[in-house]
Order: C-alpha cells, then sequence, then structure tokens
C-alpha cells in the first residue's frame, strides 16, 4: 500500500512538471525573421523584434538564407516575417503576392537611391557647375586616376552585380570611355574605403554607391542626376535607376495566428535616411544590431506613436529606459 502511494504521488508530481513545463512553451511565442545577410535587414528586425517581445510578449529569432530562399520559406511559412522585401530583386514577388501565397503588410522604405555619387565638398569647393553625370565629361583633370593620369577615374559597382553591368554601359553610353578609366574596386568593403579615404582627405573622388549604407548616413555625399528613369533605357545605361519599393512580407499562417502583429507590422514605416543613420551609427560605436535598434527607437521616439496604440508605446519605452 505503501509503495502504491509513493508510486501516486511521484506520478502526480510529474504529471505536474509536465503540465508546467507545457503551458510556459505555449504561451511564450516565437516569431522567425528573415536574415538575408545585410546590415539593414538585421536592424529592421531588432527593431521590430524589440517591440513584438517587449509590447506583445512573443521571442524571436532569425533565419539566415539568400533572397530567393527566404521568400520561398516565407511562402512556405518556415519564417513568419521579411523585414525587407527588395520587391525588384525577387522576379516572381508580384506573381506569387496576386496570387495570395504570401501577405505584403506595407512598405518599410521606398525612397532608396543609387548611382553616381561625389562628396558635396567637391560641388562646393572644386567643380560648383557639376550638377550631372554627364557634366562629369568636364572634370577628368578633377577625377584623375592614379594609374593612368591622362584619364580621369570613375568608381564601378560590384563585379558579378546586376548594376555594375548597367553602370558600365552607361559610361560607354555617355562616352566616357575615350577620357576615364571604369574602376571596379572588387568587393564592398574596397569601394567604401575608397570613398572613405578620399573623404577623410577631401580629395575629388567620383563612383557608384547605394542608399541605404552606413557610408551616406555618416557622410555628406550628393547624387549626380541623371536622365529621367525610363523602364526600358534603364538596362542599357540610359536612364537614373529607380526607387526599389522595400515591403515587409508575411507568411498567411501567421498573419491569421498573430493579427495583431500583423497590424503593428502593417504600420512600420521608416525611410532609407533613417536606415543610413543606424547604419552609420552602428558603424562609427560598434554597437551590435539590438543596440542599434535601441538607439534607432530613442532617437525616433515619435514612429512609436505611429506604429502603436500608446499603451504599447508606453510600455516599449518603459523597456528603453530600463
Amino acid at each position: 500500500m505503501k509503495k502504491n502511494l509513493i508510486a501516486l504521488i511521484g506520478a502526480i508530481f510529474m504529471l505536474t512538471l509536465v503540465g508546467c513545463g507545457g503551458s510556459s512553451t505555449s504561451d511564450k511565442k516565437e516569431i522567425r525573421f528573415a536574415d538575408a545577410g545585410w546590415d539593414s535587414n538585421r536592424v529592421h528586425n531588432a527593431v521590430a523584434g524589440f517591440i513584438v517581445e517587449n509590447a506583445f510578449g512573443y521571442t524571436w529569432s532569425e533565419m539566415p538564407g539568400s533572397t530567393p530562399i527566404l521568400h520561398e520559406a516565407l511562402k512556405s511559412g518556415e519564417i513568419d516575417i521579411h523585414m525587407e522585401e527588395w520587391t525588384d530583386n525577387i522576379a516572381n514577388y508580384y506573381t506569387d503576392l496576386n496570387a495570395g501565397l504570401f501577405k505584403e503588410l506595407g512598405t518599410n522604405f521606398d525612397d532608396n537611391r543609387q548611382g553616381f555619387y561625389v562628396p558635396k565638398y567637391v560641388i562646393e569647393e572644386m567643380a560648383p557647375n557639376l550638377r550631372t553625370v554627364k557634366d562629369l565629361l568636364n572634370y577628368k583633370e578633377l577625377f584623375k586616376d592614379s594609374e593612368n593620369p591622362s584619364k580621369g577615374r570613375i568608381y564601378g559597382a560590384i563585379p558579378g552585380w546586376e548594376i555594375d553591368t548597367i553602370m558600365f554601359r552607361k559610361f560607354e553610353a555617355y562616352g566616357f570611355d575615350a577620357d576615364f578609366v571604369y574602376f571596379r574596386p572588387g568587393s564592398d568593403a574596397a569601394l567604401s574605403a575608397a570613398f572613405t579615404a578620399a573623404y577623410e582627405r577631401k580629395e575629388a573622388i567620383v563612383g557608384y554607391y547605394w542608399e541605404p549604407t552606413w557610408l551616406l548616413g555618416r557622410y555628406d555625399f550628393v547624387l549626380l542626376e541623371d536622365d529621367p528613369y525610363d523602364a526600358d533605357l534603364f538596362p542599357q545605361g540610359k536612364s537614373a535607376a529607380p526607387s526599389v519599393k522595400v515591403t515587409i512580407g508575411a507568411s498567411n499562417k501567421f498573419v491569421e495566428s498573430a493579427p495583431e502583429i500583423a497590424e503593428f507590422l502593417s504600420k512600420y514605416r521608416t525611410s532609407s535616411d533613417l536606415t543610413s543613420r543606424a547604419l552609420a551609427h552602428m558603424q562609427e560605436t560598434g554597437a551590435d544590431y539590438n543596440a542599434t535598434a535601441k538607439w534607432f527607437l530613442i532617437n525616433n521616439d515619435n514612429l512609436l506613436e505611429t506604429w502603436l496604440d500608446k499603451e504599447k508605446a508606453d510600455i516599449v519605452r518603459e523597456a528603453l529606459n530600463k
């Protein structure tokens, strides 16, 4: 009898432990964000992650992968949220959207730009008449190539990127090949290093860059004007590049299971400039993505009122102040 009683008490104790463990796990839901490998994506994950954790009681994680793989994972429900769906870089984006295979919650930002940039001091102090890409033809001496001083140098995009092919076509179409060298730096790091070194020495430099990036958030550069964007002419290099609509995508399953998070993210909107400033802060201070997210929210407090109701916005503020 005594043995049976001990066994019964033990069984009840084990069931109690299992029950408590199951309740804790099910109550704490997790959101899986897409990590496509670039800094701005990770910063926006951390910003949204901080909010969903503190205002809604969710945990969050990231799933790394390439752009096409993550888009497929969004459709299958393997990931819940993609904070930066660069729509022009996903061939089947609108086909999938129209077919109802995932949900577009809103636009994160759509004011990003790319093209040939020069430091602002170049225009203010060295070339006051430099306004457009074609004006560069008059300034080969200013942008002298160190390896071939008889020509000017224009820094191109990263080899292997589609935009590099387009910018080289522009270089040829606008007649730069007679007096300039199209210099490919080889990597993102090499290109940013060239711009940084020239800027800190107040030297003239011109080349391809894009937004949002830490470099354009940290330094004062000017995008040279080009002929208005034309969908047919752009691939030939004969017009300005378009801004890309960068959206927030969600799996259908997630929108059904977490409508309150979907509503918050449908109001989540930033800008290329705000994103570049966050990246510049991270570059300058060495802060990680989570610390940068907190800095972003503290320094853009007004966004909380547009994304959340007052009660949840105050909860996030309280968490930031701890």
